[in-house]
């Protein structure tokens, strides 16, 4: 909609006896206000930012609709095992002795020479895992999806505790040193599901392991407890290998990528490394209560809110629209005309748009008729701004009474939701202008003497230090300072041995390489890319042996293709995120080095093509089908699939894991450019602006938040300009993003540097 209110004629000006161009003026406002893509009518997004969606979604993505046969076949191989060792019994029906004994049989049987007879008993094992299928004649009944995931739990505890991980890693590094398997991939000239059928399988066994034992329940009895924390250290630190188990998996990705092993189920393994690295490092919750323990360690004073908590509690605003800035400019200037064939002189030297046309008030100084038809453009454009600032909204209350709205309308928040933060490098910018302005010379880095300087100097350092913040890596910076000044006086330093300081010494050698081979995968994955002859191929997981002959089947594997993608995004999102959090608070240094190197990689202009899109069609995509979907799938029998029941999806009104993808990106790309100017300069030669204020049009809150927060560090660098022209903007950044107290975003020039 924008390019094409740009391109309307600018009103010309007309007697006062001829006012009809006004109501067309307005006709076509609303006009154009329909084709802005919906952004203003976009409902609230009811969605909680959590560590991962809920267990049997988390479950059920496991899973590609190209792999349902595949269940029952596990059912199968199950039954005909298990009728043979225990006859005319059903596996509920064992007590924990039986069940036992049954599992140390099955997992006897993984030690077989026969390559066959080990995957019959690896899919046995697996219909275990999943904890039962409709056919109740073995298992038992299970007459609804919360039974399923019981039992997949209750039955991954137990397969657990008797070993079944460690068999099936030491399978797993079998297939990966498989050179037959490599070698038949790479001849074919097509790659299918048949072709990974053992990797799968022992993926989603160890996927339902980790991703059961993992998740936490208030009715977990004590002894799931200690298996889950064993599960933990087992995980996080090189046990049965020289390496953690998340390196192996990272050697998987980086042999997928080199073209070396095409026929690897990325999919699985980029889920299973997600939820690795989320159970062994810790989820942000956990993060939190690390950072918070570590201030105390550290001697730092507490931080000044809970930002998960300050982010859920935010509400989201209304977007801004191009239609609307653009019909308010041409309002201006019809006054501005009116007003000089008047012989009025402007009441705002100052300032060359009016203010209070922005928050849709009337000017106590334009006439009647000015007023009356800004009353009719409220009704318009009254839900474009979200929240204001308290006493902002009071001042403009108090000054026009008649217009005051609706008290269910209003929100009258307590204040800014951050505490603003000052860093010791920006006192000591500040005290270094100020003496050389008033005194002629500085005192490096000095902070106490403010001999010579005005009494106003005095108090506006006395506020910066009341708010400033030292942060635990100025601690590790200034610790690595003085170790490098005294090495032999100070020592060596000691390091704790933690689950992400192990990670990082293992990934260290070949960290390069594995972040490149993470974005490979996920510009392959990302709607925003064309099918290319060099690119990798992502869809050996999902695409069957045979392709589809009827438009139901290509139908139903153009969901299963979009929804494989989808499901890329989210874990690469998250585990990229996961890391550069986790190596942030272990250490500085850890977190510039991936961050360098994500850099190096095309990393942020890889994340503008992403955004580069109608992201609202992304987030409201329905590419599932439910009634295909584990655990619904196992408990009730498969009804026939027409167009319209692949087209319904579900009732929800946006997809959580686009919705949670496009978050985890928007905060890498904050991660990657806070504090760097060379880096802030990239979004702003790649014209990040427009294609970032399109993502505004989510009304969530905590995406929007990311959204600023990107706008606020380049609006300086954008012209004035941009920003008299983006004032909705700008307003949501002061209202939602965190302030510094010398900040100069808002009215900076280009040639400032932060």
């Amino acid at each position: 909609a924008q390019p094409q209110a740009q391109a309307q004629p600018q009103p010309q000006p007309q007697p006062q006896a001829q006012p009809q161009p006004q109501p067309k003026g307005r006709e076509l406002f609303r006009s154009q206000r329909k084709e802005s893509e919906g952004s203003v009518d976009c409902p609230n997004l009811e969605f909680e930012y959590g560590d991962a969606d809920g267990h049997g979604a988390e479950l059920a993505e496991l899973y590609s609709y190209t792999e349902e046969h595949e269940l029952s076949h596990n059912r199968r191989c199950f039954e005909e095992d298990f009728h043979t060792q225990v006859p005319d019994r059903r596996w509920l029906e064992l007590d924990g002795a039986q069940q036992k004994a049954y599992v140390m049989h099955l997992l006897d049987g993984l030690e077989v020479v026969s390559r066959d007879k080990r995957l019959r008993v690896a899919r046995a094992i697996l219909y275990l895992a999943q904890g039962k299928d409709h056919v109740p004649r073995v298992f038992g009944d299970c007459d609804n999806e919360g039974d399923v995931l019981h039992w997949s739990r209750h039955n991954s505890f137990l397969l657990y505790q008797l070993g079944t991980f460690s068999a099936f890693l030491e399978l797993l590094n079998m297939e990966i040193e498989n050179s037959q398997a490599c070698s038949s991939a790479l001849r074919k000239p097509a790659i299918s599901l048949a072709d990974s059928t053992e990797l799968r399988v022992l993926l989603s066994v160890m996927y339902l392991l980790v991703e059961n034992v993992r998740v936490e329940q208030e009715t977990d009895p004590p002894e799931w407890k200690t298996c889950r924390e064993t599960f933990r250290m087992e995980l996080s630190f090189p046990v049965h290998t020289e390496e953690p188990f998340a390196l192996l998996l990272f050697t998987m990705v980086t042999k997928f990528c080199s073209g070396h092993a095409p026929h690897f189920p990325m999919k699985k393994v980029l889920l299973l490394l997600w939820k690795v690295l989320l159970f062994t490092l810790g989820g942000f919750e956990a993060l939190q209560a690390m950072k918070v323990r570590r201030r105390e360690e550290l001697g730092l004073p507490p931080l000044p809110e809970d930002s998960i908590q300050v982010v859920r509690g935010m509400r989201a605003a209304s977007p801004p629209t191009y239609t609307i800035e653009l019909m308010e400019q041409q309002q201006q200037q019809q006054q501005q005309q009116q007003q000089q064939k008047r012989g009025h002189r402007s009441r705002r030297p100052l300032m060359k748009q009016d203010s209070l046309d922005i928050y849709n008030e009337r000017d106590p100084f334009k006439s009647d008729e000015g007023g009356a038809e800004e009353e009719e453009n409220d009704d318009v454009d009254g839900g474009i701004e979200g929240e204001l600032d308290l006493l902002e909204r009071d001042a403009i209350i108090a000054a026009t009474p008649a217009q005051r709205l609706p008290i269910d309308r209003v929100a009258f928040p307590k204040g800014l939701p951050w505490a603003p933060k000052v860093r010791q490098k920006d006192i000591e910018h500040f005290l270094e202008a100020s003496r050389n302005k008033f005194i002629g010379f500085t005192l490096g880095q000095d902070t106490e003497t403010l001999i010579g300087l005005p009494r106003p100097i005095h108090e506006s350092v006395k506020t910066l230090k009341q708010h400033k913040y030292v942060s635990i890596s100025d601690v590790q910076i200034k610790n690595e300072e003085e170790l490098e000044k005294c090495p032999m006086s100070l020592g060596e330093e000691e390091v704790q041995e933690t689950p992400c300081e192990v990670l990082y010494r293992a990934m260290l050698y070949n960290l390069p390489q594995y972040m490149i081979a993470l974005l490979k995968i996920l510009l392959a994955a990302a709607p925003t890319s064309k099918a290319k002859t060099d690119s990798i191929n992502i869809l050996a997981d999902v695409l069957p042996e045979e392709m589809p002959i009827t438009v139901l089947q290509s139908m139903k594997l153009g969901i299963d293709v979009n929804r494989h993608k989808e499901i890329i995004v989210k874990s690469i999102s998250a585990l990229l995120l996961l890391l550069l959090k986790h190596f942030k608070l272990n250490h500085i240094y850890q977190f510039e080095y991936v961050s360098q190197h994500l850099v190096f990689a095309n990393c942020i202009p890889l994340i503008l093509k992403f955004f580069n899109q109608n992201i609202m069609s992304y987030i409201t995509a329905k590419n599932s089908i439910s009634v295909l979907d584990y655990p619904h799938r196992t408990v009730c029998d498969l009804p026939e699939l027409t167009a319209e029941s692949l087209e319904a999806g579900d009732n929800n009104q946006f997809c959580w894991r686009n919705l949670f993808s496009c978050i985890n990106l928007l905060r890498i790309l904050n991660k990657l450019t806070k504090w760097k100017h060379s880096r802030t300069m990239m979004l702003v030669v790649f014209k990040s602006a427009p294609i970032l204020k399109r993502a505004l049009k989510v009304k969530q809150a905590m995406m929007q938040l990311y959204v600023l927060k990107l706008l606020k560090i380049q609006t300086k660098y954008l012209g004035r300009q941009w920003r008299k022209s983006n004032m909705k903007t700008m307003s949501a950044i002061y209202q939602k993003v965190r302030h510094r107290m010398n900040d100069d975003w808002a009215y900076g020039n280009g040639e400032s540097r932060p």
